[in-house]
């Protein structure tokens, strides 16, 4: 079902959607109240949503599917302005699947092209983790090749030493799971944590007040040059890579930089990682969660071999079983967890 106020992307929506042979459009709407009762009555599996709308917006739609239990999950369409992100972050952290950002440029082509291109891809993501959470004996939805098994984990590490900071890195379904791992992790850790969300510019500071918000560490968006605090989340910004370097001697800072995106992703958390590594050492933990993709997996490799440990969600608490799936083959976790124990792992590597 696509959900927009304005015809004109209700119908750049609908096009694109009746171009893919495995999709059917069951209905559009106009607003959410219009939205709701046809999501009772058509049961659609997935919603192109619009976060700003008139009578009952994307935000209020999303709560109203919670509170009512519906079984339909949402791709969220957002405005690049400062209410329409901070909107979208709290769709998230209902539990909205990802979101697109509505293209601004000055061609049209180029838009509906950009729109095309990330919707197409987050359908991919839908189908690709429905598949995995299918019943027991249900026939899937859509073919797909059995997984090769996959490695036992590597032995925990037996170290003696604390670690001296966290590395995380996650992409869809983070920042609902975010809002529920960082407010188990105490005010006073004693160590600061680096974090990448796969998200554009703007989000990334979005994201960053409303954890702050929730949590008794301090969370900010990460700024060039300033130095790593301990009880402090530093998120990645959207659109730049993010790495520490020493500075001042045994002080260690934020470098925020235009290198290239890596697994197409840009922040990168193998490009933090890899930083992280090198400035750390074996006094380091890592931590993979949700996210489609195996962005993380070869920084973590260099991570492993300078003596770090590894924590993965496990894929029964993950909205997108990728990122952790390709550490786990790799042979990289020493630790896998459920989402609500990743906190109290996290705290142990510390203490």
């Amino acid at each position: 079902m696509v959900v927009d106020d304005t015809i004109f992307y209700r119908k750049i929506i609908t096009d694109i959607l009746a171009e893919l042979d495995y999709v059917e459009v069951v209905a559009t709407a106009n607003n959410g109240k219009t939205a709701l009762h046809k999501i009772r009555t058509l049961k659609p599996d997935l919603l192109t949503l619009d976060v700003e709308m008139p009578i009952m917006n994307g935000l209020e739609l999303m709560e109203k599917i919670n509170q009512q239990g519906l079984n339909v999950e949402c791709i969220m369409l957002s405005s690049k302005t400062q209410k329409s992100s901070e909107a979208t972050i709290q769709a998230l952290e209902l539990g909205a699947l990802d979101f697109i950002p509505k293209p601004d440029s000055d061609s049209a082509d180029d838009n509906i092209k950009a729109i095309k291109t990330e919707l197409t891809r987050l359908l991919k993501e839908y189908i690709y983790n429905r598949r995995f959470k299918e019943k027991p004996g249900k026939k899937p939805t859509a073919t797909l090749k059995k997984p090769a098994a996959a490695p036992k984990p590597a032995e925990p590490l037996k170290r003696r030493e604390k670690s001296q900071v966290i590395a995380i890195g996650v992409s869809t379904g983070g920042p609902n799971s975010l809002a529920r791992l960082l407010p188990k992790i105490p005010g006073d850790i004693g160590i600061p944590i680096l974090l990448v969300q796969h998200m554009p510019p703007l989000f990334t500071a979005s994201l960053a007040q409303s954890l702050d918000r929730k949590s008794a560490l301090k969370v900010k968006e990460a700024e060039d040059g300033e130095e790593i605090k301990a009880n402090t989340v530093y998120i990645a910004s959207g659109g730049k890579q993010m790495k520490v370097a020493a500075n001042n001697g045994l002080k260690k800072a934020i470098r925020i930089t235009d290198a290239p995106p890596e697994n197409n992703c840009k922040p990168s958390a193998d490009y933090l990682f890899r930083s992280v590594a090198l400035e750390y050492g074996s006094k380091a933990t890592f931590v993979i969660m949700t996210g489609m993709g195996s962005d993380g997996s070869k920084g973590l490799s260099v991570a492993k071999a300078a003596g770090s440990l590894a924590i993965v969600q496990d894929e029964a608490s993950c909205v997108v079983y990728g990122m952790p799936k390709a550490v786990v083959e790799a042979g990289l976790a020493d630790i896998v967890a459920p989402l609500d124990s990743l906190a109290q792992e996290i705290i142990k590597t510390v203490q």
